[in-house]
């Protein structure tokens, strides 16, 4: 029997009002799955002290979430494109919503982990779809350049406030509402898709490449997984050198695999572009200094201080403040001069950040680390925009979409490495030798900065974001 797949008949045009309702519906999601990916890091010390566990296991419960999000970006918007957009959106939207009450009250770390794992799956169907819709609603150039502006602007903002909202939560109803308000949100978001947003497919669906993702999520699980738990294991023990020796493996399959599919996940051919594979690796880079950020922070502030979970997430403001003034005015300037100057700026203020702590003690002025913090989060508003203008101008036009999938997947991944590498560097550690531990993780996030210095002379001075 053979199918073949039908496209929706003709609709009327989407006035303005709807046009940009169905925005504001698509970045209600957006916030939610930003938000999720950095509320939990303040009530780590909450949830480990209320389930009795340790570092490692804090580290899963934000890693199950990220890398199940980085593994399925890619699959989840083919899925979208063959099975309706606005049908996998809403899919999404419950498992999420299902996913957040099992955190809420998971009776133990296992239960906890499995359910963050299954929260990024319901995450992966938002993300990457709900832009799709964006860009399907809105087909003037202008007015889609201004929608996504608006769109990198919410996300940066929902990822920089996560630990301010986590902390208020956490110090007035306990780790568990930070799962629990996520269902009026999701109900919120339902219901507004139900009544403004317009069901659309792609012409043509992309097939699905199941070795493809079965080897993508092999290679991130291995080596996040191995990263946190090598100082429990023991980095040269036989069960590090395995995981080694099969991450190694899995990745060379998933190139070999790849290279021979008509349609591959992800075509590793597309890295032969210095434009491309250097936006790739800036937006790793960026998305591990944030994330060892806001992991070392909540550590030392609320372990290593004894400051509350409200606390230690106030600390973060003036990141969340640079990273949301920056955002928009980052998008301004690749409109009018290209990504190169945007991403000096952003190199040169995260690397300002990172170097403002490597001297970090239990003592440090509580102006230099709002400075700090203040610094790093200007360059994480500078950087996502050029980023994503330099991912996709490097490529011919036609391959704008498989670039930003791309982009996304690396961004979650980076958030992966960066909880993992932080809690590695704390791991066992007593309260009182915090600040000293993590030192190399400041140093890290200063570097990640000069990373993205050299992304910049990648790009071309005057590139202008691609016509999509």
């Amino acid at each position: 029997m053979s199918t073949t797949l039908q496209l929706p008949g003709p609709r009327p045009a989407l006035d303005a009002r709807g046009r940009w309702t169905v925005l504001a519906v698509c970045c209600l999601s957006m916030f939610l799955v930003g938000l999720d990916t950095t509320i939990v890091n303040v009530g780590l010390p909450e949830i480990g002290r209320a389930l009795g566990v340790g570092t490692r296991s804090l580290e899963w419960t934000v890693d199950a979430y990220t890398l199940v999000l980085a593994g399925l970006l890619i699959t989840s918007g083919a899925l979208a494109d063959r099975f309706g957009r606005r049908r996998v959106f809403r899919t999404g939207l419950v498992v999420f919503g299902a996913a957040s009450l099992l955190c809420a009250l998971a009776p133990s770390v296992g239960v906890l982990v499995a359910a963050r794992a299954l929260q990024g799956v319901g995450a992966s169907m938002l993300s990457p779809v709900a832009l799709a819709i964006v860009v399907n609603a809105m087909p003037d150039p202008k007015e889609r350049a201004r929608a996504i502006g608006v769109w990198a602007a919410v996300f940066g903002l929902s990822m920089a406030t996560g630990p301010v909202v986590g902390g208020a939560l956490v110090d007035a109803l306990g780790w568990r509402s930070l799962f629990w308000i996520n269902a009026p949100v999701v109900v919120a978001a339902l219901v507004l898709t139900v009544l403004f947003v317009p069901e659309s497919r792609a012409a043509r669906a992309q097939r699905l490449d199941l070795p493809g993702q079965a080897l993508l999520t092999a290679v991130i699980a291995l080596s996040v997984g191995v990263l946190i738990e090598g100082p429990h294991i023991g980095w040269t023990s036989p069960p590090a050198l395995g995981a080694y020796a099969l991450t190694v493996v899995a990745a060379a399959a998933f190139v070999r695999v790849e290279c021979r599919r008509p349609e591959p996940l992800i075509d590793p051919r597309l890295f032969a572009h210095r434009a491309f594979s250097g936006a790739v690796l800036g937006a790793v880079a960026v998305f591990v200094a944030l994330n060892v950020t806001l992991l070392l922070t909540t550590l030392y502030l609320q372990d290593g201080r004894g400051w509350t979970p409200l606390a230690a997430g106030t600390a973060t403001l003036p990141m969340a403040i640079g990273a949301t003034v920056c955002a928009p005015w980052s998008g301004h300037l690749v409109g009018r001069v290209g990504p190169r100057t945007p991403l000096l700026l952003a190199g040169g203020f995260m690397t300002a950040g990172g170097l403002g702590l490597v001297a970090l003690d239990r003592d440090t002025g509580v102006l230099l680390l709002l400075l700090s913090y203040a610094l790093i989060g200007i360059g994480f508003g500078f950087a996502n925009a050029p980023l994503t203008n330099t991912a996709v101008s490097g490529l011919p036009a036609g391959r704008a979409a498989v670039a930003g999938a791309i982009t996304s997947t690396a961004r979650q991944f980076g958030a992966a490495l960066g909880i993992a590498i932080a809690g590695g560097l704390v791991a066992g550690t007593a309260p009182a030798g915090l600040a000293h531990a993590s030192r190399p993780g400041w140093a890290l996030v200063a570097a990640c900065g000069a990373s993205l210095v050299l992304v910049a002379f990648a790009s071309r001075p005057g590139q202008r974001p691609a016509a999509a």
